[in-house]
């Protein structure tokens, strides 16, 4: 059931607060809502809106200077499909790396508003699923050969680093015929390039005989469309093997 006005998040939030033992009060130096222990004096500021929004995490950046917990409320609604909605696992790890808090309040028509706080003012980051999301960041931007994609595409195909080393298990293909996967990896400097062959993502490789690969029109086609690409390899291929050539003849 979504709400009209954020003012309707008002109720639910403040008995929240009060059954934890706060005393609450609304509009405070333009605080949606305080709520402050009568026995620590622990200080909690909440900022409210309807759904997720810039303005909203402004806010909470804003009130940080007031006061050190600061939650940011928002309604739950589980029909809405705005581009905020669904996404509150990003949501929550952006406010953990502010510094903020984040709950929702869903309501229903039968039943009492139900309350999730997501993470409290001050809970670190998820650090352990970042650093996996960055050695695959770092992983992919060192096996590209190049730079083949104009930032902010996003309807135009990518050239990842998976494509770049099927086009050259596709290019050893077009220049020596059937091969079976070890000599293609020789060939490629891709020691797993029977697992190109065998997963086969693009439908570029057709298998002849056991151990035995060919090249589909489709993968031909492909060559064509990204011979820039393969010729830039060729090119670091053997800058690299020149490189190699010299440090062997300055060591003899």
């Amino acid at each position: 059931m979504a709400v009209k006005h954020e003012t309707e998040l008002y109720p639910p939030i403040k008995a929240y607060f009060e059954k934890q033992g706060f005393e609450v009060k609304g509009e405070i130096m333009h605080c949606d809502l305080v709520a402050i222990h009568p026995e620590t004096n622990e200080t909690i500021l909440v900022e409210m809106k309807k759904t997720f929004n810039l303005a909203l995490l402004l806010q909470g950046i804003e009130r940080l200077r007031l006061n050190g917990s600061v939650i940011l409320a928002v309604e739950r609604n589980r029909k809405k499909v705005g581009a905020h909605n669904q996404r509150f696992g990003d949501l929550t790890e952006l406010c953990r790396m502010l510094g903020l808090g984040l709950m929702t309040v869903t309501f229903f028509k039968t039943k009492a508003p139900v309350l999730e706080m997501l993470c409290q003012p001050g809970d670190p980051p998820q650090r352990g699923q970042r650093r996996v999301r960055q050695a695959r960041l770092l992983t992919e931007f060192h096996e590209r050969s190049g730079d083949y994609n104009t930032g902010g595409s996003n309807k135009s195909k990518l050239v990842t680093a998976y494509r770049e080393k099927a086009l050259r298990v596709a290019w050893a293909l077009s220049e020596h015929g059937e091969l079976s996967p070890s000599a293609i990896a020789k060939l490629t400097d891709i020691p797993r390039a029977g697992h190109f062959l065998q997963k086969d993502y693009y439908r570029w490789f057709e298998r002849v005989k056991r151990g035995q690969y060919s090249l589909k029109p489709e993968g031909a086609s492909a060559l064509q469309q990204y011979a820039h690409i393969i010729e830039a390899w060729q090119r670091q291929r053997q800058h690299k093997d020149k490189q190699d050539a010299a440090l062997i003849h300055n060591h003899d």
